[in-house]
């Protein structure tokens, strides 16, 4: 999938914790539920988009946040 996309889509799930007035809650809420609701290869596609400076930068802060602070949770698990 896009990075692009990935990166808007992450940010509109931000844009609705932003909302949350604690701001462990909602970098969690927004860690889990990309952890919930997202293929294991878009949580990589993300990932990989938070190590690129122009993505990374298109990220909201709160998404950023999020990502960084769950990123070993939010990693898919490597099948051997």
């Amino acid at each position: 999938m896009d990075p692009g996309k990935l990166v808007d889509m992450a940010n509109r799930i931000g844009a609705f914790f932003a909302a949350e007035p604690d701001a462990d809650a909602a970098q969690h809420g927004v860690a889990e539920h990309v952890r919930k609701f997202w293929a294991p290869s878009m949580r990589a596609a993300l990932l990989d988009a938070l190590d690129r400076a122009g993505a990374a930068d298109a990220l909201a802060p709160l998404v950023r946040s999020a990502l960084l602070r769950h990123r070993e949770w939010l990693q898919p698990k490597r099948v051997a």
